[in-house]
C-alpha cells in the first residue's frame, strides 16, 4: 500500500476517518500545516470601507510598522460580512502596488509626456482653472432674473465619499456658483 492510500490522499483519510464530509483535518496536508497567514506580523488592524462603489463594503486593513501588509473582508461589517468582490479583494494593490503614482503627474494640453509637477503648484494650477471657468461661465442674469450662477464647471462626486464629504463638496460648488452638482452613486 503506497503512503497515499494509507491515508496520505484526502479522499482516502475522508472515508476512513471521522471527517465525513471532509471540513476538518481529512482536508489537511503537511504543505496546508506548514502554510501561515499573511496577517501573522500584523501590528493592528484598521476597520476600513472598500473604496470601489457605492455599496460601502467592510474592509480590515491589516498594519505591521505603519505599512499595509494585507486587506481582507471584514466579518463584522453588515454590509458584506466578510465578503469582497474581486475588486475589493485587490484593494491592496492600490496602497503597496509597484504601479501607484506617489507624485503629481502633468500633461500639458497637447502633450505627449508627463511631468511631475510640486502639489503647491498644481494646487495653485487647478485653483487658478476653477477662477478662470467660473469667471468665463458666469451668468449674472437670464432674461432679466437674477441668476447667480455658473455653468463653467460641475461636480461629479464619487459613490465612496462619506456623506460628510459629499455634503461638504456639495457646499462648496454650491458658493462658487455651480448648479451642475451630481453624485455617481445616483447615476
Amino acid at each position: 500500500m503506497s503512503d497515499r492510500a494509507r491515508g496520505g490522499w484526502p479522499v482516502f483519510r475522508q472515508i476512513i476517518g471521522d471527517d465525513k464530509l471532509a471540513r476538518g483535518k481529512a482536508t489537511r496536508s503537511g504543505r496546508t500545516d506548514r502554510i501561515e497567514p499573511r496577517i501573522r506580523n500584523a501590528d493592528r488592524v484598521a476597520k476600513s470601507v472598500c473604496p470601489y462603489c457605492a455599496v460601502g463594503c467592510g474592509q480590515n486593513v491589516y498594519v505591521s510598522g505603519e505599512k499595509v501588509i494585507q486587506i481582507e473582508g471584514d466579518p463584522d461589517s453588515p454590509v458584506s460580512r466578510g465578503r469582497l468582490c474581486p475588486k475589493g479583494s485587490a484593494s491592496l494593490q492600490l496602497t503597496t502596488g509597484n504601479a501607484r503614482e506617489y507624485k503629481v503627474k502633468y500633461r500639458r494640453p497637447f502633450g505627449t509626456d508627463w511631468e511631475e509637477l510640486d502639489l503647491d503648484k498644481a494646487m495653485d494650477m487647478i485653483a487658478d482653472r476653477v477662477i478662470e471657468s467660473r469667471r468665463r461661465g458666469w451668468q449674472q442674469k437670464i432674461d432679466g432674473r437674477q441668476t447667480r450662477r455658473t455653468l463653467g464647471f460641475a461636480s461629479l462626486g464619487g459613490a465612496t465619499l462619506d456623506n460628510e464629504e459629499n455634503y461638504l463638496l456639495k457646499k462648496l460648488f454650491t458658493a462658487l456658483g455651480a448648479i451642475q452638482v451630481e453624485n455617481q452613486a445616483r447615476i
